[in-house]
This record gives C-alpha cells, structure tokens and sequence, in this order.
C-alpha cells in the first residue's frame, strides 16, 4: 500500500487525503489508485467531508510518464493494457476507475484543494470530488488527446456538468490550459484564492460543510445529485420525500428530548494518521 504514496489523517468528521509525491509532482499510477480505492472502501462512517490535496506546488501532473511505455516496476504500461483481450482490458480500467468514483458518494462531501498543475488523471482526479478551490496559480489541462487517448478515469461527465458540453468537448481536444479565474467563471471550480491562503479558504469551507444537520446535509445531496437524471415530477416527489423523512426525524428528536451536537453529532477527533 506504501506503493502509493497517498498519505491519509483523520481528525474526527474531517478526513484528510494527500498525493504526497512532491518529487514527481504527484504523478499517478496504478499503485496511487488502489490506495485511492482503498480509502474509499473503508471510509469511517463518521466521516462528512474529505479533503483531497497534493503536497508540493502542485496538485497532480497526471499520469506517470513511465505508464507511456513499458511501465513501472510491477505494473503494467500502456503498451501491455493494449495486448488484453477486450474483458481484460475492460476489467483493468474498471479497477483504475474505482480510485475516481467513491468520492461523490452521498454520505460525504468532497473537496479538492487545487494547486499548480491539475493535468490528465489529475485533472480527472479534481473533478471526482464534490467543490474544489483552487490557489491563482492553478492550470487545467485535458491533454489525453494529444497522446491518442481519452480520459477514461470517470472525469467526462463531471465536466460536462460543469462546464457543459461544448465548453467540455472543446476542453478535451484542444487539451489547452484552463487558468483559475476562467476555472471559477465556468463553473470548475467554486472559489480561488491566493496560494498563501488556499489553506485558510479549506479550513472555513470545511468548518461551513460541518455546520449544518448531518442528515440534512445527506439528504440534500442525494437530491442535487440525482436531480439531473430525475424527470421535474420525479425530482417533486423525491423533495416531498425527502422532506417528509426530515420532519419526522425533528419530530421524533423533539417528542424524546434529544438533542443533536453541533455538527450532527460527530465522533470526537481522532488524530490518527496512516500512509497508503
């Protein structure tokens, strides 16, 4: 798992990840998404928000170089994912896809804190989660056309939804740099700041995130996410639902004299810290 190089704190509902290959400016490989994959699939319950950041001056400058031709020690390079048969190679990339798609899972809230370079599986990897912030110094770039490819790491359909599908495609295949005032413009990205005060932005953002009703937060998330795949009748009925759950649950609270936490009623902190 230290193959990874993907560090891992935890400080009660607030779970901290981090590329920490500065040296490589958090270049990606197979072994950087089964770590990936791994902290999603034992995510503690009482986490409500991630923070995904890279550690030196950039974010991730997408995937390892090696990857383009034989491969790192142990892992396969491109050149070996195309001799599969079709099952195989489907099989393959459905395993890298797995480190990209836990992280807009409805019972968390994810953000990416963006600096320097975000490129490729990178970029992919930002626009897995649910906000990012980015520092003034950011670029974006697409830039798997330029090799031959395409981005085949869940990233397509997070940013048609960002940006739309004209500003997307157009995106994808010229590959060129997205600075952070047109990333915030479009859609990107949330909010940017100076590189000096990208941390001070995650630290009230995260304290924002934790402020509200845990199941409120839940609720309100899996409506905004499904709302683009629901007809207006279907995207009705499940506000109706979902509110209906949420008075009851007050109502419950109120008749037993409970009373929530600030937070919703989280864990007490845990600074443990591990390396994947």
């Amino acid at each position: 798992m230290r193959a990874g190089r993907v560090g891992v704190r935890r400080h009660g509902p607030v779970l901290h990840v981090l590329l920490d290959r500065p040296e490589a400016r958090n270049a990606q490989t197979p072994a950087t998404w089964r770590a990936l994959a791994a902290v999603g699939h034992h995510l503690p319950p009482e986490v409500r928000v991630v923070v995904l950041r890279g550690a030196g001056a950039s974010f991730s400058a997408g995937l390892d170089r090696a990857m383009l031709g034989g491969g790192l020690p142990g892992e396969p390079g491109l050149a070996e994912l195309a001799t599969l048969d079709d099952a195989a190679l489907d099989a393959a990339i459905a395993g890298f896809q797995r480190a990209f798609t836990w992280w807009r899972r409805p019972d968390v809230v994810t953000v990416a804190a963006v600096q320097g370079h975000a490129v490729g599986a990178g970029f992919q990897l930002a626009l897995a989660c649910d906000l990012r912030v980015v520092a003034d110094d950011v670029r974006f770039a697409m830039r798997e056309t330029s090799l031959g490819l395409v981005p085949d790491l869940g990233g397509t359909g997070p940013l048609v939804r960002a940006v739309g599908y004209p500003r997307a495609l157009e995106l994808c295949v010229t590959g060129r740099w997205v600075g952070a005032e047109e990333a915030v413009a479009t859609g990107l990205a949330q909010l940017a700041v100076p590189v000096a005060a990208l941390d001070g932005l995650v630290d009230d953002l995260v304290a924002a995130l934790l402020a509200p009703d845990l199941d409120a937060v839940r609720e309100e998330t899996a409506l905004l996410d499904g709302a683009e795949h629901r007809s207006e009748r279907d995207q009705l009925a499940a506000e109706r639902a979902a509110q209906g759950r949420r008075l009851r649950s007050l109502l419950a609270q109120r008749a037993t004299g409970g009373k929530r936490a600030p937070g919703g009623g989280v864990a007490p902190p845990d600074q443990s810290e591990e390396q994947a």
